[in-house]
């Protein structure tokens, strides 16, 4: 989990089946796949618009912590 004093960002690696639907769908390319895994990658881009949570279809990844 990455967080600063405005936004947290939570990728649970376990759950995710790297099916790349997060990262088609970030607008300011914070992820990315690494080794099968989506992991963040420019976490101060993002804008929290929620689009990864939304088309997550294993629920690995959400904002606002846990």
């Amino acid at each position: 989990m990455l967080i600063n004093k405005e936004k947290a960002l939570t990728i649970e690696k376990k759950w995710c089946k790297g099916c790349n639907i997060c990262v088609e769908f970030c607008p300011k390319k914070v992820l990315e796949l690494e080794d099968g895994k989506v992991v963040i990658k420019n976490f101060d881009a993002c804008i929290q618009c929620g689009q990864c949570e939304l088309r997550c279809p294993d629920y690995a990844i959400w904002l606002g912590g846990k």
